[in-house]
């Protein structure tokens, strides 16, 4: 998944050498932190820690064409020699990578404490926070109105669902932990059943949620956050949470994930800045950003058109098992989009 993304971060790495340079001399009252999450979204969030802790950030985004990789390439580069405090990724499947590559350290906030166990590291190596969801985009002109991802394999669909290219991002992420609780047999049985129903494939959740809104596609399996954005514009579509019924297996979250470098050179700072983000004030912000995520602790405070997790039924994944799959089946997910 991050291999064939290593021309780019040599790229991100030249790019950044004056980062480097703030980042060496870092002084005591500073922070370091790379950052996958949306620049638009995550930095005002670090600008307001910075005011009230009064820590400096030092802040290194992700590029639109790293999507995502490029930092956490760049943290596996830095491993004997590491630059960066904090990570904060935009799912949880890179501090799992993380992890196992011996590159994190444990960190077990008081702010996580009420977070549900399914989305921290039993040994406190990540944490999750403020997430998105994977949801059903649907026409309003669509009189019968799918529930489950089933659907997809539903003939009376035939030849009307798009979906995004499951070699990339959270459709990627979908897939592999399909894997994990439905098996093998069932998944590659859904996958080609899928297929077999004419499902289009396009290049992004954005490219997917447009082609429903534009009467192209009955529905497509998205982000919550594409969902959302559309309707506030006024997008003739509506957000369905799938398997929400007795005996289905709930939406699949992807949540942001926030971890301590190993040897962080401002350890004291690193804790604070976690702390910060997996606090209920966080994923508030997060919550009435553009970017609508769904806080993970119950009880936040949340906009009118974004459901509180306390209200959705969700996938319960190990994310661990998650991220072997999805190494595992790349090759089978090349020749099922006929790479």
């Amino acid at each position: 998944m991050f291999k064939r993304y290593s021309k780019i971060t040599i790229l991100l790495v030249a790019v950044c050498v004056f980062f480097s340079v703030d980042i060496a001399n870092a002084r005591a009252d500073e922070v370091v932190v790379y950052v996958s999450e949306d620049q638009v979204f995550s930095e005002p969030i670090l600008k307001d820690f910075e005011k009230e802790a009064g820590i400096k950030v030092l802040a290194v985004y992700d590029t639109e064409e790293a999507k995502g990789t490029g930092v956490m390439n760049r943290l596996i580069m830095e491993k004997n020699n590491p630059q960066a405090d904090v990570y904060w990724a935009n799912e949880p499947i890179r501090a799992v990578v993380l992890k196992q590559s011996g590159i994190t350290m444990p960190y077990i906030s008081p702010n996580a404490k009420d977070i549900p166990d399914d989305f921290k590291d039993p040994e406190g190596y990540w944490t999750c926070f403020s997430s998105r969801a994977r949801v059903l985009v649907v026409n309003n002109k669509v009189s019968i109105k799918p529930s489950s991802i089933l659907a997809y394999t539903d003939p009376q669909y035939k030849g009307k669902s798009v979906i995004t290219n499951p070699l990339f991002g959270t459709t990627t992420v979908q897939v592999a932990s399909l894997f994990t609780i439905w098996g093998e047999d069932h998944t590659k049985s859904f996958m080609d059943e899928m297929k077999k129903n004419g499902v289009k494939i396009s290049t992004n959740n954005g490219e997917s949620a447009d082609l429903v809104a534009a009467g192209e596609f009955d529905f497509s399996l998205v982000d919550s956050d594409d969902v959302i954005s559309r309707i506030r514009q006024g997008k003739p579509i509506e957000m369905i949470f799938p398997d929400q019924k007795d005996g289905e297996a709930g939406c699949l979250l992807v949540p942001n994930a926030v971890v301590i470098i190993k040897n962080a050179r401002h350890f004291e700072n690193a804790k604070k800045l976690v702390d910060y983000l997996l606090s209920k004030e966080t994923e508030q912000k997060l919550a009435f950003a553009d970017c609508a995520q769904i806080p993970l602790h119950s009880g936040v405070k949340t906009p009118s058109d974004l459901p509180k997790i306390e209200n959705i039924k969700f996938m319960k994944i190990d994310y661990t098992k998650v991220a072997k799959k999805l190494q595992e089946i790349q090759a089978y997910l090349k020749e099922w989009v006929g790479y």
